[in-house]
């Protein structure tokens, strides 16, 4: 059963955070220290990683675990610039603008592959608009730095736009919403949770960033973090149990699931259902390690933006990533 190997390959994972003190053949005992280790790590929209641990039973960690809920990536990263994270969970973009500076005090350690789906353009019940080049001299709201700020800036050169032909207004999720309900923007590029809200009240989709998004979610730690053994070796743990949480739910489970999904998305359950099997059909949540071509993709999306002219100068992506992590990623996966 899954569930049976999924637990034996945690309990192997283990083996990174706990020290062992036996004789040959003995029991092996845990030292002490590892209780003393915390990771203070983000979450965006509603704690789904935390969750989908607890429902896989995967969340009885050796070490703590403090979970803080952010609207957006971009925000995760201002979190870890400030000391007040240890890692990140974000899109390709957030720690591109976070590194802008050239002084981040981070580094992306892992890639979480997932679904690019929710994560769109809409307009309010009742809009004339139809399509992206229905939106020329309308008001646009988007989360800047973020997944939309980006399929936002794509969709509009597809359709022969320039971002300047329209009246773009950066807006954080919640405050979008309200304004597209309110009538002061035409249009909305969010992600998430808050496209999910948007169609409740009776939004349309008129643009998606399914197949411009690499679908690369990253996984971000304090450069403190990469410096600590023991913090090390349990980032490595954690990202490797949400995969395995993952592979748990698709094994059968995603019925069950949907209802914790719906209880925080406030979706009808059949959707929620409907939309989680969805999503990891288009692309499984699992977790992999930092290779040249993650590095290329997110490369791809910094020139972007300096094109875009929201980065003043080229940046060199390659310099905020580090291979570091990948021996103990391996074995905990």
């Amino acid at each position: 059963m899954l569930f049976r190997r999924t637990l034996r390959s945690s309990a192997a994972a283990l083996a990174l955070l706990l020290p062992f003190a036996a004789a040959c053949g003995g029991n092996a005992k845990a030292d002490d220290s590892s209780d003393s280790v915390t990771l203070r790590v983000g979450a965006t929209g509603w704690k789904v990683e935390e969750a989908v641990l607890k429902f896989a039973h995967l969340d009885d960690t050796p070490y703590k675990v403090k979970w803080s809920l952010f609207q957006g990536g971009d925000q995760q990263l201002q979190a870890i610039r400030a000391g007040a994270l240890d890692l990140a969970s974000s899109s390709e973009i957030p720690p591109v603008f976070a590194a802008a500076d050239g002084r981040p005090n981070f580094k992306v350690v892992a890639v979480q592959r997932g679904s690019t789906l929710n994560q769109e353009v809409v307009v309010p019940k009742g809009s004339k608009v139809t399509d992206i080049a229905g939106l020329k001299g309308k008001k646009v709201g988007y989360v800047q730095n973020t997944t939309a700020h980006y399929f936002l800036y794509e969709l509009l050169k597809q359709a022969g736009l320039k971002w300047s032909d329209v009246d773009v207004k950066p807006l954080l999720p919640n405050d979008g919403l309200a304004a597209l309900n309110g009538g002061s923007i035409d249009a909305f590029a969010s992600y998430g949770t808050s496209v999910i809200t948007a169609h409740q009240q009776g939004a349309r989709t008129v643009g998606s960033g399914a197949d411009i998004l690499s679908g690369n979610f990253l996984w971000s730690a304090r450069d403190s973090v990469l410096k600590s053994p023991a913090q090390k070796a349990a980032v490595a743990d954690l990202v490797a149990r949400i995969t395995k949480a993952y592979a748990y739910v698709r094994d059968g489970r995603a019925a069950a699931f949907a209802k914790v999904i719906s209880a925080n998305t406030h979706q009808p359950v059949a959707q929620a259902q409907s939309d989680l099997v969805t999503q990891q059909k288009q692309r499984p949540t699992q977790a992999r390690t930092v290779g040249d071509d993650t590095i290329a993709s997110q490369q791809k999306v910094a020139d972007a933006f300096t094109e875009l002219g929201a980065l003043k100068e080229h940046l060199d992506v390659k310099s905020f990533w580090t291979t570091a992590l990948n021996a103990d990623l391996k074995k905990a996966l």
